[in-house]
């Protein structure tokens, strides 16, 4: 069996069947021992990140500390390949993992919790006295905003209650994160001054559009440039007013070079590892294709239409970013990939399928997204479902759970945002 669990269920149709194939294709090129086999080779005393090399003899200590989703993972690798070379690590992730040396946090995600807190407490407290002798690898995910955190001067309760207005707020991550660097004390650069003067080489494995490292889990060791007025002009562009937000609760980020001179931020993964193989194997498959983008962003619903319009005939378009939902209903069950597809149901002929699924297997609920044609509607009218109030609702995964239409792969240890696929026969 191979990543999508329910192939057999999905694969109705040859169309299908090439959606399917590109998915599992895509999944396969960013799992975790796939790339650091490429990018993390030790060879005696010399540790090769990529094109960097990092002579390990010249430390007294190494140090590890991995956050977000599909961190787990990957630090397990990364310890196995260093052994005892590796003096001591901690990593936080929703999915536990097995460590030897290293201490490992079982954290939530989407919202912040006392787990995730005390976590990151737990490493200003034993690594904030660091030397230039020292070294820390760091390994930043997606989810690490939520993962990694430490508030400037806000409680737990208000930061729940802040991450919740924004992820309803049909707020982009950028402006999510610009929010978040500034009531912390760990991002934007916040853990590179904590850490400072220790070498510090950051392996960063995107889920942002675009890859812009200071927004990648808000940016723990990477110079930021926005500051407390543009926090508080998205606090005003969306109405968050009524979270009683005040001056004191807001800090500055680390501005200063000299923090940032031993730091090295190397992107190790974004999602154009996955549109590159995916149009490697249409390519193969003989069919046209293009990258349409690999920073696409929109509201859900009228993603699909757009994408779906930018598709020629005969071709299929490649597409890696993130949408954004209005929540209307909060008992709503589903995410964005889901409801992109549910609202391109509208838009579809009998030669087109599209497909949008979460790289990490999780589309805010159980299911990693949503494939569609005219098959979905044909199976929708049967069984007396109307996608339009089930939109209505945000409750795509009941929709496409009921049509048997949702990609299942269980959540999956890598992470690089959304994926979607729009193929016109």
């Amino acid at each position: 069996m191979g990543i999508i669990k329910n192939y057999s269920e999905l694969a109705i149709s040859e169309n299908r069947k090439i959606v399917l194939d590109l998915i599992e294709t895509a999944l396969l090129s960013i799992q975790p021992q796939k790339i650091l086999s490429e990018n993390f080779v030790l060879e005696g005393p010399t540790l090769k990140i990529q094109n960097e090399k990092v002579d390990l003899e010249s430390f007294k200590k190494v140090f590890l500390i991995g956050f977000g989703k599909g961190s787990g993972k990957i630090c397990k690798i990364i310890e196995e390949t260093l052994g005892n070379k590796l003096t001591k690590g901690f990593c936080i992730d929703t999915t536990d993992e097995p460590f030897e040396k290293i201490e490992f946090t079982l954290g939530t995600h989407p919202l912040p919790s006392k787990e995730n807190l005390e976590f990151t407490q737990r490493i200003i407290g034993q690594l904030s006295n660091l030397t230039s002798r020292d070294l820390v690898l760091v390994v930043i995910c997606g989810g690490g905003s939520v993962m990694f955190e430490s508030p400037f001067n806000i409680n737990l309760e208000k930061l729940i209650e802040v991450n919740k207005a924004l992820l309803s707020s049909g707020a982009d991550i950028f402006e999510m994160n610009t929010l978040r660097k500034h009531l912390s004390k760990v991002k934007g650069g916040g853990l590179a001054k904590i850490l400072s003067p220790a070498k510090i080489f950051s392996l960063i494995f995107s889920d942002v559009p675009g890859n812009n490292l200071s927004f990648i889990a808000s940016g723990p060791t990477v110079k930021d440039d926005t500051t407390r007025k543009d926090a508080w002009d998205i606090i005003k562009k969306y109405n968050l007013e009524n979270l009683g937000l005040t001056d004191e609760d807001f800090t500055e980020t680390p501005k200063e070079d000299s923090i940032f001179e031993n730091v090295e931020n190397i992107l190790m993964l974004s999602n154009l590892t996955a549109l590159n193989a995916m149009k490697k194997r249409a390519d193969e498959l003989k069919i046209e294709n293009e990258i349409f983008s690999d920073k696409f962003q929109s509201e859900a619903d009228l993603a699909g239409k757009a994408l779906i319009e930018k598709t020629p005939p005969h071709s299929i378009l490649l597409v890696g970013g993130e949408t954004t939902v209005k929540v209307k209903n909060k008992e709503g069950k589903g995410g964005r990939n889901q409801e992109l597809v549910l609202a391109a149901l509208f838009e579809l002929d009998k030669n087109t399928v599209i497909a949008s699924f979460d790289s990490d297997g999780w589309d805010n609920s159980p299911a990693a997204g949503a494939i569609g044609d005219l098959e979905t509607l044909k199976k929708a009218k049967t069984l007396g479902l109307n996608p339009q109030e089930y939109l209505n609702e945000n409750n795509s995964l009941v929709f496409f759970k009921n049509l048997r239409d949702a990609i299942i792969t269980d959540k999956l240890p890598s992470n690089v945002s959304d994926l979607m696929i729009v193929y016109k026969k």
